[in-house]
């Protein structure tokens, strides 16, 4: 596409960029949530979980899974690989972007028992449950995930911190993140056939919500690509990119547009994102691309056209070159039934 953005595109990207761009990147990025863990542990004890993705693994860097706890009673330590240790309490409400290793402790327990120890079955299918411990104090959790399927962007993911806590109690807290949580824990106490469905979908809305708030209370100037969502012109960039991925662009025109120099855009851009911004271009209609590729709905040549490319072949090049396979080869390899395709699921090891 050639054509000029619409007349005002600048002005709405200044006063929008954050929560549009964001939406745009979610709608792409396949979630998959569940609630897996209803959990009871009494003082003394410690539980150790692993990290959720071995690194090494196969497609481990197209693949991410976040972690949340929904605290409902008790208090405990959280202790994170990083030294990082936090005091947590009911209401609290843990979010762990990289399902990175940790462990929950209070008091003395004879010795560290691994997560996969304590879990069994649970009333209905894929549903787990844990009673653990010494008798003392209760300390009671839901523990749920949600996986997403990316294709390129999972370094934007990992950008986040490995801890996030968000309070579900008192005024602070919004509307939408405390009806969630009630929800969710209404569904899991009443356990009935059906409601993994239900309480995956609400899975999928608190981690939205969450990441959203965490987003909102970044600080100016903040690295990676959440906090180029709040710079005045980066941000503005992004939501041109975003509103029409498939015209042609150049710096020049780009810069023009958020009324910036080609120079600074391109600093600010490399500052924040450690890229280009039309290597962000390219990078975004793959992603585009490689998803109406798994859907399956359009002909090769048809994806490419509505990526901005004018032939196959210069389709074909750009997203073997950032991907390592060809169109056909990503369309066999990643095509899945329905439109999210079935979740991945961990195994109960890996839950708390």
């Amino acid at each position: 596409m050639t054509e000029t953005p619409r007349s005002g595109a600048a002005t709405t990207a200044t006063s929008q960029a954050g929560p549009d761009v964001l939406s745009e990147l979610l709608a792409v990025v396949r979630l998959s949530g569940s609630v897996f863990i209803n959990a009871l542990f009494t003082a003394p004890f410690c539980v150790v979980s692993p990290k959720y993705f071995d690194p090494v693994a196969p497609d481990s860097d197209r693949r991410q899974a976040s972690v949340l706890h929904l605290i409902v009673e008790g208090d405990c330590t959280l202790e994170m690989p990083n030294g990082v240790t936090r005091e947590i309490h009911a209401g609290d409400l843990l979010f762990l972007p990289l399902a990175d290793s940790h462990r929950f402790r209070r008091g003395t327990p004879d010795r560290a028992v691994d997560a996969g120890e304590v879990i069994q079955d649970g009333p209905i299918e894929g549903m787990w449950i844990v009673d653990h411990g010494g008798g003392g104090a209760p300390l009671r959790m839901v523990c749920g995930f949600v996986e997403s399927a990316e294709l390129l962007f999972a370094p934007v993911f990992r950008t986040l911190p490995s801890l996030v806590v968000e309070s579900t109690s008192g005024d602070v807290v919004g509307g939408l993140l405390a009806s969630t949580v009630r929800e969710i824990l209404g569904l899991v106490d009443a356990a009935t056939p059906g409601s993994q469905a239900i309480l995956g979908r609400l899975m999928e809305l608190l981690f939205v919500e969450t990441l959203r708030r965490h987003v909102s209370r970044l600080p100016a100037g903040e690295h990676g690509w959440f906090g180029a969502l709040n710079d005045p012109v980066v941000g503005r960039a992004l939501q041109l990119i975003h509103l029409d991925p498939s015209r042609q662009c150049t710096i020049d025109l780009l810069a023009r547009e958020v009324g910036s120099s080609r120079t600074v855009l391109g600093e600010r851009f490399r500052a924040l994102l450690g890229r280009p911004p039309i290597d962000y271009v390219t990078t975004w209609r793959i992603q585009l691309a490689g998803e109406r590729l798994r859907l399956g709905h359009e002909s090769i040549a048809q994806v490419a056209v509505s990526a901005g490319y004018e032939s196959v072949t210069s389709f074909s090049r750009a997203f073997r070159r950032l991907t390592g396979q060809s169109p056909g080869q990503w369309r066999e390899r990643n095509a899945r039934p329905g439109p999210n395709g079935p979740p991945l699921r961990p195994m109960p090891s890996e839950a708390i």
